[in-house]
C-alpha cells in the first residue's frame, strides 16, 4: 500500500502518514459494482459534488442479544487514509462500465480522495445499540457512496466477532482466561487475522494465531497437540535424557529415570493406590521430551489415550520430577470428554499429589479445556461444577456459528443540506433522517438508561434537566429522562478540509479492549444476561421525532380509494 500524501486537509493527512488498512486487498475496488455506476451517474447529472450524509447502523442486535461491541473502525480511517485510485484500477473500471461511458468520469476518478470526506463515529470496542450511527460519512456524494461497500465489509463482520467474544466472556467470568484457538476454521486468511484481533478486542486474552500476534501485538497461547503424542513410541527414542536446573548450579544426567521413579511413588502413594495401573509409555515418552525442550512452559495435553489412569499420573510424575529441578509446570489440556467430570477429577489428583508429597502450589496447576465450546458449553458447565481455569474456544467464536451476519446499512440522511428518509412497509427498515447528534444518557447507579438521537442544531441534553425520549416510530413509547452524567457519543475521526474539530486519536488495540471491557461492566445485569435480556432503550427527542414523522408523510404517497 503506498504511503497517502495529498489525501487530508492542506495536501497532508490529518495528523501523521498514516499505514494502510492490514489486508492489502482492501482497496477502492473492494466494493460492489453498482458504487462505480451510480459514481457516473452523479457525475454524469453533475450532482457528484453534492454534499451527503450517510448514517452507518444496524438494526437488530445479533445473537439474540441486547448489545453490541462496536469494530472495525481503524481500519476504515487507514483505508480513507489511503484511498486513491491507481491507473491500473480505472483501467479495470473503464473495461468493466458500459463503453458509452465519457472519458471524463475516468478523469474525475484520477482526482478524488477523501480531502473533502468527514467521519464521525462512536469510539470502537464501545456498546452500541440498534438505529444509532456508529459512523456518519459527510462528503461528495459519489465519494461517499464509492466507500459504502468497504466501510460495511470492515464493520460488520468485526462487530459481530467482538460482540461474540464478549458474550463468551460474560458466560466464562471474568477470572478465567479465554483462548482464541480458530485460525484452522475460520473463513480464509482474512477471517482468521481478524477473528483474533477481534476476540481479543472483545475480552478474550490470547490468540493461537502467530500472524495475529505479530501484527497486532496480541499474546500468544499454544502447547501441542495429539499428532506430538501418538508420534512417540517409548522413552528408549529419546536421545539426550540430561536437564539442567532453573538456577543452573546441577544437571539431572537421567530426566528420564527421575520421571520413572516419581510415576511408581504416585502408583504406590497413600491417597493414590490403585487409582491407575501401567500408564501409556508412548505418551508418557512425549510429555518427557516436550517437558525438556520446555522446562518453563510445561502445559501437555492429556487425553490421547486416557485422562485419568495415564495422561494426568504421566503429566503429575514429569510435573514432580521438573519441580526437583527448581521449575514449576504451567499445568494441563483436555480436548476431549466429560469436561466438568474430568476437570473435578484432575483437581481433585493435583490436590492429593501436593497433600501426599508437600509440593506447595500443585493443586492450584492450570487446568485448560478446548473442544468445540461456545455461550451454551460454557454456560453448561457453570451449572455442572468445573475446575477449568482457561478456555481455548475456536470454531464457535471465529465463525460466529450461531449467526452468520450482524447486517450493518449505510443510509443516505441528508443531501445539500435537505433530510432525506428511506421508507418501507417494515418500519424497523425506515431511516431517521437528517445530521444527527447522539448521546448515551446514565441515571443515579452509575448505568445506561437510554441513547437518544437529536438534530445537529437542538440544545444537547444537560445533566439534571429533564428530557422527553421517544420512541422513533412508536407514538405511545416515551419517558421523561433526568440523567446524572451525559455522554456525547460521535466524535471526528476525520475531520478533512470542511471542518475546525480536531481528529480524535486512534487509540492502541490494548486500549480499545480495556474500553470494551469497560463499557459492558457498566451495564445493567438485566441487559447483558444470556436469556430474555431487558431491551436498552433507544430514542430521539421530542423535536426530532415530530420531524420525522412530518417527513414521512411528505415522502409517502397518498393513495386513492376507486
Amino acid at each position: 500500500m503506498e504511503e497517502a500524501k495529498a489525501n487530508g486537509p492542506n495536501g497532508e493527512l490529518p495528523g501523521r502518514v498514516m499505514a494502510g488498512p492490514t489486508n492489502p486487498m482492501v482497496t477502492p475496488l473492494l466494493t460492489d459494482l453498482y458504487q462505480f455506476t451510480m459514481a457516473y451517474a452523479y457525475w454524469k447529472a453533475g450532482k457528484h459534488n453534492d454534499r451527503a450524509v450517510f448514517d452507518l447502523y444496524f438494526r437488530r442486535n445479533p445473537f439474540g442479544g441486547e448489545y453490541t461491541v462496536f469494530a472495525g473502525l481503524e481500519e476504515c480511517i487507514k483505508f480513507i487514509a489511503n484511498f486513491r485510485l491507481s491507473e491500473d484500477e480505472i483501467s479495470f473500471v473503464r473495461q468493466s462500465l458500459p463503453s458509452s461511458c465519457e472519458e471524463g468520469f475516468y478523469n474525475y476518478l484520477r482526482g478524488i480522495d477523501c480531502t473533502d470526506v468527514e467521519v464521525y463515529a462512536i469510539s470502537e470496542g464501545s456498546v452500541v445499540f440498534p438505529k444509532v450511527p456508529m459512523v456518519r460519512v459527510e462528503g461528495p456524494v459519489a465519494v461517499v457512496q464509492l466507500l459504502e461497500t468497504p466501510f460495511l465489509n470492515l464493520i460488520n463482520y468485526a462487530s459481530l466477532v467482538a460482540t461474540n467474544a464478549a458474550r463468551h466472556r460474560f458466560v466464562a467470568g471474568k477470572s478465567k482466561l479465554l483462548l482464541e484457538f480458530g485460525l484452522r476454521r475460520a473463513q480464509g486468511p482474512d477471517g482468521g487475522i481478524g477473528a483474533s484481533k477481534y476476540c481479543y478486542l472483545g475480552g478474550f486474552d490470547a490468540t493461537s494465531n502467530v500472524a495475529a500476534g505479530k501484527l497486532f501485538g496480541i499474546p500468544l497461547r499454544g502447547t501441542h497437540s495429539h499428532a506430538f503424542v501418538s508420534s512417540f513410541m517409548s522413552p528408549d527414542e529419546i536421545v539426550d535424557k540430561s536437564l539442567r536446573s532453573s538456577d543452573g548450579s546441577t544437571t539431572c544426567e537421567d530426566f528420564i529415570s527421575l520421571v520413572q521413579s516419581w510415576l511408581s511413588k504416585i502408583q504406590w502413594s497413600n491417597s493414590l493406590h490403585g487409582t491407575f495401573g501401567e500408564t501409556n509409555q508412548s505418551e508418557l515418552a512425549a510429555l518427557i521430551s516436550y517437558a525438556l525442550a520446555f522446562p518453563n512452559s510445561f502445559l501437555a495435553l492429556v487425553d490421547t489415550y486416557d485422562v485419568m489412569r495415564s495422561g494426568i499420573p504421566n503429566f503429575c510424575a514429569v510435573a514432580l520430577a521438573l519441580n526437583d529441578l527448581g521449575y514449576k509446570a504451567v499445568g494441563i489440556r483436555l480436548d476431549s470428554g466429560d469436561l466438568a467430570y474430568l476437570s473435578c477429577e484432575t483437581r481433585n489428583f493435583f490436590c492429593a499429589i501436593e497433600e501426599e508429597f508437600g509440593v506447595s502450589g500443585f493443586r492450584k496447576m492450570g487446568i485448560t479445556a478446548s473442544n468445540d465450546l461456545n455461550e451454551e458449553t460454557l454456560d453448561a458447565l457453570n451449572k455442572q461444577g468445573h475446575e477449568v481455569d482457561a478456555f481455548g474456544i475456536g470454531t464457535n467464536v471465529v465463525t460466529c456459528y450461531s449467526q452468520a451476519a450482524l447486517g450493518c446499512v449505510f443510509k443516505l440522511v441528508e443531501i445539500n443540506d435537505q433530510p432525506r428518509i428511506k421508507l418501507s412497509e417494515d418500519v424497523s427498515k425506515v431511516s431517521i433522517p437528517c445530521k444527527k447528534r447522539c448521546f448515551r444518557l446514565y441515571g443515579k447507579e452509575g448505568f445506561p438508561l437510554v441513547d437518544i438521537m437529536t438534530g445537529e442544531n437542538e440544545p444537547p441534553p444537560k445533566v439534571g434537566e429533564r428530557i422527553l425520549c421517544r420512541h422513533p416510530f412508536n407514538e405511545s413509547k416515551r419517558a421523561y429522562v433526568v440523567p446524572q452524567r451525559v455522554e456525547e457519543l460521535l466524535k471526528c475521526y476525520w475531520p478533512g478540509n470542511f471542518s475546525d474539530n480536531k481528529r480524535e486519536d486512534l487509540p492502541p488495540l490494548k486500549e480499545i479492549r480495556q474500553r470494551c471491557i469497560n463499557q459492558l461492566e457498566q451495564m445493567r445485569p438485566d441487559h447483558m444476561r444470556r436469556l430474555n435480556p431487558t431491551p436498552y432503550k433507544v430514542s430521539v427527542s421530542a423535536k426530532l421525532y415530530d420531524f420525522i414523522h412530518f417527513l414521512w408523510l411528505n415522502e409517502a404517497p397518498v393513495g386513492e380509494l376507486q
